[in-house]
């Protein structure tokens, strides 16, 4: 059997989730009809994996699983590619790598063949890697459920997550006026520094917006209510306060507004995303990247929460 150097969880761990983290070798991957492998050069890490350590998602008998979703590389044909991570199970349920099928922090990834989306000669493989999970989500929020255009508000709210800081570099790359909130002053100075207009949790916006993206749930959904304009269109992804906010019926449909729901993309909007950051120069904010033999050392700083933007692992090295 060949092995590879992989991160996967071993056992699980509510409380200490890094506790059932392993960092050694695995089986290599083996592609069967229609699947391809991958020689990965950079993987992004997900808040995801920390969930997956805790058993959210998983069955003891599934271990150990790799853990990744996102992962840029080499192809079967030596073309640079990156991983689309959306695969559908022998019984037809939608899953993402590390859910169902091993992930991508290791040597090679196997997934099908489909699911290889070429990489833009202007983007490295450490921003590639950053894409397929939190950047095609709020792609897809922006564009395919929000239907931002040129010149139109959009309200970010909880500024510094990894949906929400995608959200507001790709608002204005589409040529939108960006509002973001964060209770934390240094993320505030950081949203500022992006280009976005800053402002405390709850506070009054200058003006309603046509899009807001949440991704934060309870302790902000009355605040994206209040903050819309006629028509505007209330994008969710993420519920990290409470998945049972109050929702003024009245103002809803008082207003027209459009509560919508959305995950993840589609492979052809993966590949419109990166036309769009090679056209435009935006690229994905990259908090650190930390060589694959230190992958343990990534991990914890995804724990500790100390991070703005992606952290990356560099598997050249």
């Amino acid at each position: 059997m060949t092995v590879m150097r992989a991160a996967f969880a071993s056992s699980f761990n509510d409380a200490d989730p890094l506790a059932g983290l392993t960092v050694g070798e695995a089986p290599a991957p083996v592609p069967g009809d229609g699947w391809a492998v991958v020689d990965v050069r950079a993987s992004a890490l997900n808040h995801h994996d920390l969930w997956s350590l805790r058993g959210v998602g998983l069955r003891p008998e599934q271990l150990p699983m790799i853990l990744g979703c996102d992962a840029a590389g080499i192809g079967p044909d030596g073309a640079e590619v990156v991983v689309y991570p959306v695969v559908f199970t022998p019984s037809g349920e939608v899953s993402i790598l590390s859910e169902f099928y091993q992930g991508t922090v290791a040597e090679q990834v196997t997934v099908p063949a489909y699911n290889l989306v070429p990489k833009p000669a202007e983007l490295t493989f450490a921003e590639a890697a950053c894409l397929p999970t939190a950047w095609l989500t709020a792609y897809r929020m922006l564009t395919t459920k929000g239907r931002v255009e040129p010149d139109q508000a959009v309200l970010v709210q909880g500024a510094g997550g990894g949906v929400a800081t995608a959200a507001i570099l790709l608002a204005q790359a589409l040529g939108a006026r960006v509002y973001a909130t964060s209770r934390d002053a240094s993320k505030r100075e950081r949203v500022a520094a992006l280009g976005a207009t800053a402002l405390d949790s709850g506070a009054r916006l200058p003006e309603r917006v046509d899009v807001i993206i949440e991704t934060v749930g309870e302790a902000t959904f009355d605040h994206s209510m209040k903050c819309a304009k006629h028509g505007a269109r209330i994008v969710v992804s993420g519920a990290t306060s409470g998945h049972l906010p109050k929702v003024n019926l009245r103002r809803m449909f008082a207003l027209q507004l459009e509560i919508l729901g959305t995950s993840m993309g589609t492979p052809e909007e993966l590949s419109a995303l990166m036309t769009l950051l090679a056209n435009t120069g935006v690229r994905p904010v990259i908090d650190s990247i930390i060589p694959f033999s230190e992958a343990r050392t990534a991990f914890e700083k995804l724990h500790s929460g100390d991070v703005f933007g992606k952290i990356v692992l560099d598997h050249t090295t």
